[in-house]
């Protein structure tokens, strides 16, 4: 069986070799991007025989902690930082497996509710224990590594305006 290499690495070689700018700064941004599609693929895999992936469970997640299980759609795509076309289509697919429903809002016609069902309720907390059993699919780091890469990515992404 051949060895994996890491490519990132092979990739900073070659930017060495070439003398291309900011190595450090493209392995970081690689091994990010790289990491994200692990731990989504990760945790997609387990929460799949929930009928849930990610984008969903943080829909779920979202609306089982507001005081009334409850959030207009738009305030959902704010509060996720996704587009309005994403949250629409996830509270189409959670309304079609019975986890949400929409209801008018009482006050404001423009907008739509997502309201949190019994059935999501309990879907949701037991996709929270299945991530929990897998540590969000970050087992391989120990906790004191994976306060660091929070903390890390924390400042970069303040750097980038995402919070203040």
């Amino acid at each position: 069986m051949k060895a994996n290499p890491d490519v990132i690495a092979q990739a900073a070689t070659n930017w060495r070799k070439h003398q291309w700018p900011a190595v450090e700064a493209m392995q970081a941004a690689t091994s990010i991007t790289r990491a994200h599609q692990l731990l989504v693929g990760r945790i997609d895999a387990v929460l799949a025989p929930l009928a849930l992936n990610f984008s969903r469970f943080e829909v779920l997640a979202l609306l089982f902690f507001t005081k009334t299980g409850q959030m207009p759609l738009g305030k959902i795509g704010d509060r996720l930082q996704v587009h309005p076309a994403s949250v629409t289509n996830t509270v189409t697919r959670l309304t079609k497996d019975g986890f949400v429903k929409r209801v008018a809002h009482p006050s404001d016609g423009r907008t739509t509710l997502a309201v949190l069902t019994v059935k999501g309720r309990h879907r949701v907390e037991k996709a929270a224990a299945v991530l929990g059993e897998i540590q969000f699919g970050v087992s391989g780091l120990k906790q004191p590594a994976a306060r660091e890469v929070t903390e890390a990515i924390a400042g970069l992404r303040q750097a980038a305006g995402d919070f203040d």
